[in-house]
């Protein structure tokens, strides 16, 4: 298998309430091996999948031809259009083929509300979209009572004190949230686009927006796929 990223990247960025989503339209030269590659891989439950947490579904390694072109790629991006610190090191999670797979009646109570990734000032997501717009996208939200978009790890503590105790007076009804409610406002959505890559920072409340009729699904060419990795500096 041979990975290329398709040269010159088509860098390009959105302005979604006050922050900016980055995005790269046609990332890989040849999409088609990494769908082939997570048909052979194996996938197993998400840690926190069995008490309704976390990632709603299932994951498997990525190749690590993937990771290297990735990270060759995305450190200096993420350093120039998030003003990173050049001063700060790297660290990366592993790159994990992500399918959605746990229907909405099942969904834990945090698992029906938008979410962020990490409170760190530096943390980013990466997201490669192997599947089409049918599919949904990502997300993007401001908590109403707050009005934050982004958590920090200033205002952590007091969002999350107010967030609970939302959650335990009016608990989210069970589904993929995708839309405005009581506590939170939607701000916009990146739609997925196969072969789409899109790059966000981890604070932002965001979710999944998931098409329950064929978004559900463990099979890597029919379901919601995607390439999650995480970047910390």
């Amino acid at each position: 298998m041979t990975i290329a990223i398709r040269m010159p990247p088509d860098v390009q960025s959105i302005q979604i309430g006050e922050q900016s989503v980055v995005f790269v339209d046609d990332f890989l030269t040849d999409p088609a091996e990494l769908v082939e590659a997570a048909c052979q891989a194996q996938f197993s439950p998400c840690p926190g999948y069995e008490q309704s947490k976390g990632y709603p579904g299932l994951r498997a390694t990525a190749p690590s031809e993937y990771s290297q072109r990735l990270v060759e790629l995305l450190e200096p991006l993420i350093r120039i259009n998030f003003q990173v610190p050049g001063h700060l090191g790297l660290n990366k999670s592993a790159c994990e083929f992500s399918l959605t797979t746990v229907p909405p009646d099942r969904l834990g109570v945090m698992q029906r509300t938008p979410h962020f990734d990490s409170s760190s000032p530096h943390h980013m997501a990466a997201l490669l979209y192997l599947c089409g717009p049918e599919h949904g996208g990502t997300g993007f939200y401001r908590h109403k009572a707050t009005g934050f978009q982004r958590i920090t790890p200033e205002n952590v503590q007091s969002y999350s004190d107010i967030y609970r105790d939302e959650l335990r007076r009016v608990p989210p009804q069970p589904r993929y949230f995708d839309d405005s409610d009581a506590h939170f406002q939607f701000l916009g959505m990146m739609p997925a686009r196969f072969n789409r890559l899109v790059v966000y920072p981890g604070s932002l409340l965001h979710s999944a927006c998931i098409n329950p009729g064929i978004g559900v699904c463990a099979d890597p060419r029919r379901g919601r796929l995607t390439v999650n990795t995480f970047f910390d500096f």
